[in-house]
């Protein structure tokens, strides 16, 4: 099995990590948006009106918020992933399983393009076995 993919390839997968970084961006956005929605809809509120606020709803909208600001990080860490995704491919470490030197299959690659480990690897770490 070869160690490296070939130019081709990996520029197959440039343009599919970018078309996800994208995204990713997008959707990043769009959080951000309904995040400050929500701080200005609670902006408005004086300490004398606090009181006619349902205790349940505001909740739910902390809740919410906090939802929010998880899914935002999560995003940004995933594209902050891609982004070194883009660096191995850079580097020519791209698609090589850190663990066994096996080149990762083409369609793991092009479904988890941070991937760092084959299959394999991945599974006996996570049973504690590597």
């Amino acid at each position: 099995m070869a160690n490296k993919y070939s130019k081709t390839k990996l520029e197959k997968f440039k343009k599919a990590i970018s078309d996800k970084m994208g995204a990713v961006s997008e959707d990043i956005e769009s959080i951000k948006e309904g995040i400050g929605n929500a701080s200005n809809k609670q902006g408005g509120v004086t300490p004398d009106s606090i009181f006619s606020v349902h205790m349940a709803d505001a909740g739910t909208d902390s809740h919410e918020q906090e939802k929010n600001f998880m899914l935002m990080n999560r995003e940004s860490d995933y594209f902050k992933n891609l982004n070194i995704a883009l660096e191995r491919i850079e580097e020519g470490s791209f698609g090589v399983c850190k663990i066994c030197g096996n080149l990762i299959p083409e369609e793991r690659m092009m479904e988890v393009p941070n991937a760092t480990k084959c299959v394999q690897c991945k599974e006996k770490e996570k049973l504690g076995l590597a």
